[in-house]
Order: structure tokens, then sequence, then C-alpha cells
């Protein structure tokens, strides 16, 4: 049997995808850069440090520390691509305003989302590689409400597909210093990325002694997530996210699954100058 690892329902509260976790650095001074449309740079430097499912659907769990770096200059930017559906990259605003953002991305993730020694059932399927991903995102936020979608796909051919994500937050400020987030979110993926992370095939049931399993298209994940930013300084930013996704359709029913519900917590400083 698959080892599980037990977590407390304290814990249980609320979720969305790590990429927005990593990119949900010190809000009203990542707005700032969001917003930037004068020609001259700004940064931001930081550093997260999250405790997320050690692959989609695992049922352990691993630390990770994450640099969060952005450099914008007017409407481009290098490094945290906010609400682009990935932790590092470089792209462009093509509309940005007080109420209107959007743009595209190209990037991908920091690490191979899973690897073959995560679980005992991967043991000679190979790791899945990390890969060239374009995205294609969209912002809207008016007073306390804020609401995001991308569209994120493979473009290195590595069998991680398209992936469709849509997500309203509520913000509130309880002084000038401290603003809490939450909100729900779902995601949709293709044919191509469930059967990459879910699906077993011929090949990978035989090495595993398990049935082959078929994973189509459909809806992924349903999410809610709660965070807090306080801001120290003028500079100095510090927060916290807890993230929790349930799985859905044939990811949700899939031999590889070992946990329906993929929990994320993490911490994260940052500095603007």
């Amino acid at each position: 049997m698959i080892h599980r690892r037990k977590r407390s329902a304290l814990f249980i509260l609320s979720g969305a995808t790590l990429a927005a976790a990593i990119t949900a650095q010190d809000a009203r001074a990542q707005a700032r850069l969001e917003q930037a449309s004068d020609e001259t740079w700004r940064f931001s430097a930081g550093l997260g440090v999250f405790d997320r499912p050690r692959y989609p659907g695992s049922g352990d769990s691993q630390v990770v520390a994450v640099p969060l770096v952005t450099a914008n200059y007017g409407r481009y930017f290098i490094g945290g691509t906010p609400g682009a559906g990935f932790p590092f990259g470089v792209g462009f605003n093509l509309i940005q305003d007080d109420t209107w953002r959007f743009g595209v991305a190209l990037g991908g993730e920091l690490t191979k989302p899973r690897k073959a020694s995560d679980a005992p059932l991967l043991h000679g399927w190979g790791d899945i590689p990390e890969t060239a991903l374009g995205s294609v995102f969209a912002t809207y936020s008016l007073d306390w409400l804020t609401v995001r979608g991308f569209l994120v796909s493979d473009l290195g051919s590595n069998g991680q597909g398209t992936r469709i994500a849509f997500d309203v937050e509520g913000k509130y400020m309880v002084n000038e210093r401290l603003l809490l987030t939450a909100g729900p979110g779902i995601t949709w993926a293709n044919g191509s990325y469930t059967q990459t992370f879910y699906g077993i095939t011929a090949a990978q049931s035989l090495i595993a002694g398990v049935p082959p399993y078929r994973a189509g298209a459909g809806l992924n994940t349903v999410r809610f997530s709660i965070g807090a930013q306080y801001q120290l300084t003028e500079q100095w930013g510090i927060g916290a996210s807890i993230i929790t996704a349930w799985l859905q359709g044939d990811a949700k029913r899939s031999p590889i699954t070992e946990d329906k519900t993929q929990n994320t917590y993490g911490v994260f400083a940052s500095y603007r100058f």
C-alpha cells in the first residue's frame, strides 16, 4: 500500500495552485509593479518556503524554497509572472491600467513536476521533465475584488498539454499594513495533461503491475485559497498562504492519485527596490 502522510484537519482550510502562491508576494507592492507604465526599472526580490504535494495527486508532501524575483520595465517583466500559470518567465502586458491587465508570457516550472522516485508505483516510469510553457492571461481588479484567468500550454512537446484556470479573489484591508485575501478557483485540463500526470500507459502498467488507465480532458481541480500580507516597511513585505485543491474527474479517480485533497502551505518575504 502506498504510504499516505496524515494531515491534521486544522490545516485543511482552503486552496489554489502553487504558482498562485509563488506569485502572491506582497499584494500592494506587486500591484505597483504590474501597473507601472513609466519607462523605469522596478525590482522585487524575496524567498518563499512552501510545503506542497510531492507531485500532482501525491499523498506525501515536500518542503521547497523558491526564489521570488521580478524585474519590470514599463509593460515588460522578467522573473515572477503574476497570474500567468507558472512561477518564472518573461512577458509583456498588452493592456495595463488600474482595472485591467492582459498579457502574454513564456516560462516554465523551476523543478521537475514529477520524478520516478516520488512514489513506489512510479518506479521505472521515468521522470516528467520540465518544459517550456506559453501563457495568455488576464486580470480584472476593482476595489476589493480581483478576477483572474489564464491559458497555459506546453510549448516543449513534453506531454503537459493545456490548462485553463479561473480564480476570484476578495481583498480586505485590516489596516494600512495588513491585507487579507480569500477566494475560489477552478482549473480545466486537456487530455494530454491529464494522461501525462494521471494516466497509466500499457508500458507503465507492465512495470507497476496495475491495469492501464486512460485519463481524458475535463475539470481538473476545484480550489479555495486564503492569504495574508503584511507591509513591514515601504520596501519589506511578508506573507503567508494556505492552498487546497480538490481533484476532479479522471484525476480524482486515477490509481496514481493517493490523496484527492492537495494542500500547499507557504510563507514568504519580499523586498521592493
